[in-house]
């Protein structure tokens, strides 16, 4: 009953994402000659110059990333892939979109807006609309050097270039602006308001900043313990994890309590499992390291082990870290050398 649940919302996920840049395709790129970037761009430059119908061209274009995506990424993503792509073709076809507006500029950013929404809504169904993003995650994977985001930024650096040549100049510019404009709306739809951010704090009063940060926030609190390269002075290293709307409070507290603080932000990609709420009062003892590697350091926790983000799959969880529930209870205390629990949980 749950798949069946989780599929229904995929399917409907899916479909929002097809009738959105089916809209952005149809009601405003295709009448004034733009395109977006990706193998939708090619399918759209290609139906430009051969005459033949983007309804067409976009599933043919597509077949040969969704048939690699079958063997390395699943069946199921393939699937669902497939259905959506092959339904954009078909929405290209049958629903007749109003075309919106002559203004140039509106075409290209509302048609770069209904796209990334599209492209963003299937992804958060478990699919793609493009292909372009199972390319550049297989090559990235065989690549020490290139990264996915390298990969799509070259592959429509490319496609650009061409572009200027075959659209022109203002044409290719407004595809560009069309471009950024469907990438901002798609790391909208996926991340949302709540993108996370990664603080790294060093003060002499880290204590009180800690305090006011699990209780005022309720965000976890990681505390390390490290020393200054130069003065060799011990002191906590606070780390915790907040959304952007979240920020400047934290600022406001490190400001009250030390001015003179050091304050590192990163911005984050992605994390896995855990969560980062305080839901626990307490403190945890952890030992650091790898699978099997001796732990050199230990990590206090401001509430319990799940809470400051330490997740279940987390590699610095040990065997013997399973053996005793998790870290389950709040504060439970780790030993340095032989990686056991003191008080193990209850």
């Amino acid at each position: 009953m749950k798949r069946f649940v989780l599929e229904l919302l995929n399917g409907v996920l899916l479909s929002l994402g097809i009738l959105s840049a089916g809209m952005g395709l149809k009601g405003f790129l295709l009448s004034s000659n733009f395109i977006d970037g990706g193998v939708t761009g090619v399918s759209m430059l290609l139906s430009k110059t051969t005459g033949l119908p983007l309804a067409l061209l976009l599933p043919l274009v597509n077949l040969p990333f969704l048939a690699v995506g079958w063997h390395q990424l699943g069946r199921a993503f393939a699937v669902r892939s497939v259905l959506g792509i092959a339904g954009l073709a078909l929405a290209l076809v049958f629903i007749p979109y109003p075309d919106v507006t002559p203004d140039l500029v509106l075409t290209a950013v509302f048609g770069g807006f209904f796209l990334g929404a599209g492209i963003g809504l299937a992804i958060r169904g478990g699919a793609v609309l493009d292909g372009t993003e199972i390319a550049a995650l297989l090559i990235s994977k065989r690549s020490v050097v290139l990264k996915v985001g390298d990969v799509i930024l070259g592959f429509n650096v490319v496609l650009f270039l061409v572009a200027l040549s075959v659209l022109g100049v203002e044409a290719a510019l407004y595809s560009i602006l069309t471009y950024v404009a469907a990438s901002k709306t798609l790391d909208f739809v996926l991340h949302g308001i709540d993108e996370f951010t990664a603080i790294t704090i060093v003060s002499d009063d880290s204590a009180a900043i800690r305090e006011r940060i699990t209780g005022e926030l309720a965000r976890g609190v990681t505390v390390y313990r490290g020393y200054g390269g130069k003065s060799g002075a011990e002191k906590d290293i606070l780390y915790c994890v907040v959304t952007r709307l979240e920020i400047a409070k934290v600022k406001a507290i490190v400001r009250d309590a030390d001015a003179s603080a050091f304050v590192v932000f990163h911005p984050l990609a992605a994390w896995s499992e855990g969560q980062f709420c305080t839901e626990k009062s307490g403190e945890v003892r952890v030992a650091p390291g790898a699978r099997g590697m001796a732990a050199r350091a230990v990590v206090k926790i401001a509430g319990n082990d799940e809470a400051c983000g330490i997740s279940r799959t987390d590699p610095r969880r040990t065997s013997s870290t399973r053996q005793a529930k998790d870290l389950c209870g709040p504060t439970s205390e780790w030993s340095r050398r032989a990686r056991r629990p003191v008080r193990s949980c209850p």
